[in-house]
Order: structure tokens, then sequence, then C-alpha cells
């Protein structure tokens, strides 16, 4: 057991860098407001529907710890289409933030780091291979490959970590320019550039991160991955072990309940094939494996692009 280990790629002090970047002013905490009062189960594909090919589109870091951006670029393309009302339904690339955003990538990072560099810009690009709902063409796909990421094998086609197709990765460099698949008017890198303006928000419990969700779409938040957490393939998952793997970063789609027990619907970045089709749903509101106190996106404000009308 323990494959999963790295491609855990939040590093242990997130929380810890989060709250100092609070009191410096760098990221703002948001909180729901008086008499907040969220229905039992919401997901965002529904009242967002022309944005739904975008939120349902789960990607796949392949055998690279750089979870912490992919959690993050597929929340800020979620938030990004949901801004423009469907008019920029793109992927933002996960490449471009996972080895621009950081010198190693692969060897992890932290949430505010994503959500720094898309502030800044980031380039269109979607799964490697041109894969996923939203096809190809887009400035900069993910450059490694597929993987199965443990468990069941299934329907999954992809080898497995650690194999020959699918070996430990390291981190390319940051990418320059547009791939040679790319297509106008994503094929220009200095110009195919999505950032928003306002602030950095942190979400820190559930009240908050149903708020943030239900106003501009799904977060990205951090959980800390337990051994068992590898044997998971349906259901809702509470924890079981005590064996502490790393943490993980995920992106948050919306909430329910299965009978009395309330839980948050969650997008990995495993690949549509893990889960219940990419997702998995874990207990909620009882911070379980702290995946309720580092939720983290973009605030209020409005996004500038290319391609934004």
């Amino acid at each position: 057991m323990g494959v999963s280990k790295s491609i855990c790629g939040v590093k242990e002090d997130n929380l810890e860098k989060m709250k100092e970047a609070i009191l410096a002013g760098e990221i703002e905490i948001s909180e729901a407001p008086a008499g907040f009062a969220p229905p039992d189960s919401f997901d965002s594909a529904t009242p967002w529907p022309s944005c739904a090919k975008v939120i349902d589109d789960i990607r796949d870091q392949s055998n690279c710890g750089c979870c912490w951006a992919f959690g993050g670029a597929s929340a800020a393309s979620d938030r990004l289409c949901i801004a423009t009302n469907a008019s920029s339904s793109v992927p933002l690339s996960a490449e471009a933030v996972c080895f621009c955003a950081s010198s190693d990538g692969c060897g992890g990072g932290f949430l505010q780091a994503t959500w720094g560099y898309v502030k800044r810009g980031a380039v269109t690009g979607g799964n490697q291979a041109d894969t996923g709902p939203l096809g190809g063409g887009f400035c900069s796909e993910f450059s490694l490959p597929h993987c199965h990421h443990h468990g069941p094998q299934g329907a999954d086609p992809y080898p497995a970590e650690g194999s020959a197709g699918c070996p430990n990765q390291s981190s390319p460099k940051c990418p320059k320019q547009c791939d040679s698949s790319a297509k106008a008017p994503h094929n220009d890198f200095s110009k195919d550039h999505y950032k928003f303006t306002g602030s950095i928000q942190s979400y820190g419990n559930e009240a908050a991160i149903q708020n943030a969700i239900m106003t501009a779409g799904p977060v990205e938040t951090a959980f800390t991955v337990y051994q068992d957490f590898e044997n998971y393939v349906s259901g809702v998952y509470k924890k079981t072990s005590s064996t502490v793997l790393g943490g993980h970063a995920v992106r948050i789609v919306g909430w329910g309940l299965d009978g009395s027990t309330k839980y948050w619907k969650v997008a990995n970045s495993w690949n549509p094939f893990w889960g219940e089709k990419g997702y998995f749903r874990i207990v909620r509101g009882t911070d379980e494996c702290g995946i309720e106190s580092q939720g983290m996106a973009n605030g209020a404000g409005s996004w500038v692009g290319p391609t934004i009308f």
C-alpha cells in the first residue's frame, strides 16, 4: 500500500502557509452571510448547465505530485465559465500552473501558488493527448501520460502507477510557447492568458464553502490522505486508517445527503475511471480529514481574457 503517496502533492505546511498569507493580507477570509441556509443538495453542473462540460471535466495528473495545480486550474476554469456565462468555456492549463508557478511542481506545492499564478494570467490547456469532454486545440496540454491510479482496474485502459508506462515523473520546464496542436485563438502564448481581478479567498468551514460554491462555482481544497483512501471505489468515505500518506488537493463541486449522511461531492484528478466516474464523496460537516479548513478560490471580481465578451 502507499502507492498514492507520490501523487499527494500538497505540502504538509499548506494550512500554516495559508494562515500566514491571510495575516499578510494576501488572502481574504470569506464567511457565509448571516442567516445563510443552503439546500440539502447542490451540484454545480445543474444551476450552470452551459458550463457542465467544463465542470465535469475530470483530468489526470499522471504520476506527478501536482494535484495542487490541477485542483486550482480546474476550479478556476469552472469559475471563469460561470462568470462569463459560458462565453469562455475553456480549460486553464494545469501544465502551465504546475510547472510555471513552482520550480518543481511534481514535488508538490501550495494551493495559494495556483491562485496567485492564475491571478497573473494562465493559458488554456487540457488533458494529455487532448482527451476529455472539452477536446483539444488549446495552448498547453498536460504533457505527462495518463495513469491507472490504484484500486480496481475496471474499464481503465491506462498503465498502473510505477509501471513502465507510468513512471514517477520529474517536472518538465515551464512552457513558453503553445503546443504545435494549438489552434486559434489559443495558439499565441503571449495572448492566450486569462486572469481574474479581485482577491484570493479562503473558506474555512462547511457554510463558507457552500456559500462560495453557490455564489461563483467550485472551490479547491486540500485534505489529508490516509491509507484506506486507496481502497475507495464508491460511497461516502470516512477514514478508518491512522496511516497518513500525505496531503492532496481536489475540487469540491457540490454536496448532498446519502440517507442521513451528509457528504461533499468532490472531483479528483485521477482520471474519470477512478472512483465514481472521477469523483468521490466524503463525509461533510465534521472537517473529515481537514477537507473543510483549506478551501480556496478567487473572490469577487471579474475575469480578463482574449475570448471574454
